[in-house]
Parts: structure tokens; C-alpha cells; sequence
């Protein structure tokens, strides 16, 4: 199982941004276990069996930013409550300790996982980081792109509804660094699939 521990940054600053999120996230994400719920402040917590939803919750709290992320793989107690804030077991803990790590580093994200599994937080974590980081550099010319591309919109046809010249769709498609973006999808995935198998 994954759960995830979000944690605004800086929340005493700006305005209290959990309440939308996890609406936005609700209705966005396929898997949920235990819907997104504020446990205490500025902090909502969620909890899915899907690797996909984890990484697709990962790069939607990652694109807007704001936020230290914990993700924890592990075990969940059964049987499972209603509510994410009842629910406990190793993935908790783990995410518990994930996101306080992830406020001490410049992508804000860490991930934890139980011993008994296949792999270590090592083996996953540096390559979710480089991905934030990589994604993080996108123009908002390169994610106007990229969200036309992730509709199943073709470059050509991308150009025409953007108003731009193919060329200026292939620079723009460099730039983005999106040639290998539906692999790279694919490959956090399963990298997140074999976290979560046992030893």
C-alpha cells in the first residue's frame, strides 16, 4: 500500500490551500483507498494500492508546487476504517517519516519503505527527485504542450490549436524534454510496482 503525507509549505504565509487540493485530487485520481483528509493543520493524508494514482498524485502536487510530500510503502492495518485519519499500520508510519524529511530537501519529497519489500527508499527516491527537478524546468509554453500531447492531441494538430508553426511545436517539444515522457511514465510506475512486492 502507499500513503502519502502532504504537508503545505510555509502555510503560515499564504493561505490555506488544503481543502482545494484535495478536492482537485479526489476528482482527478482512479484508486483511492481512503480518500485525501486534513489530519492536523496544513496536512491532509491519503492512502491508495495503485502505483499509478501515487505517482499521478506525486507529479499533480509536484506541478503546482507548494508542498513537502512523504510517501510511504508498506502495510495498512485491517480492517481499514472510514476515515484516512483512523486508518494505521507500517505505511503511515513510513509516510509520517518521509515528509519530515521532505522539508528538508530542495524537491521537497522523500519516500520510505517497509524493510520487508524488494526495494529500499534509495532505489526509488533519487529518481522521483530528478524527475520533479526535470519537470520543474518546463516553461509554461512546454506544459501548454505537454497537456495537449497527454490528451492524446497530435504535434500537427497541437500546432494548429495553439496557433504555432510545427517547427515552433518541435522546439517547444525539446525544450519540454517530453520525448521520453510516456516512458519515463511507464518506468516510475513499475519502479513504484516493485517497492511495494515482498522481498
Amino acid at each position: 500500500m502507499y500513503a502519502l503525507t502532504v504537508d503545505q509549505v510555509d502555510s503560515r504565509n499564504g493561505d490555506d490551500r488544503v481543502e482545494g487540493t484535495m478536492r482537485e485530487l479526489l476528482g482527478a485520481l482512479d484508486d483511492v483507498v481512503l480518500a485525501p483528509e486534513r489530519t492536523a493543520g496544513d496536512e491532509f493524508q491519503l492512502l491508495t494500492s495503485s502505483p499509478e494514482t501515487t505517482l499521478d498524485a506525486l507529479l499533480r502536487l509536484t506541478r503546482t508546487g507548494g508542498w513537502s510530500i512523504g510517501i510511504g510503502i508498506g502495510d495498512v492495518d485491517e480492517p481499514l476504517p472510514a476515515s484516512t485519519r483512523a486508518a494505521s499500520g507500517s505505511a503511515f508510519i513510513r509516510a509520517r517519516d518521509a515528509v519530515e524529511r521532505a522539508k528538508r530537501n530542495p524537491e521537497h519529497l522523500a519516500v520510505e519503505i517497509d524493510p520487508d519489500r524488494r526495494l529500499r527508499g534509495n532505489d526509488v527516491e533519487p529518481i522521483l527527485r530528478q524527475t520533479v527537478r526535470l519537470r520543474a524546468r518546463r516553461s509554461p509554453e512546454g506544459w501548454q504542450l505537454a497537456d495537449l500531447l497527454a490528451q492524446g492531441v497530435s504535434r500537427p494538430d497541437a500546432a494548429e490549436e495553439l496557433g504555432i508553426t510545427p517547427q515552433a511545436v518541435a522546439k517547444r517539444f525539446a525544450a519540454a524534454d517530453l520525448r521520453d515522457e510516456d516512458v519515463l511514465h511507464a518506468a516510475l510506475v513499475r519502479l513504484l510496482a516493485d517497492a511495494d512486492e515482498p522481498a
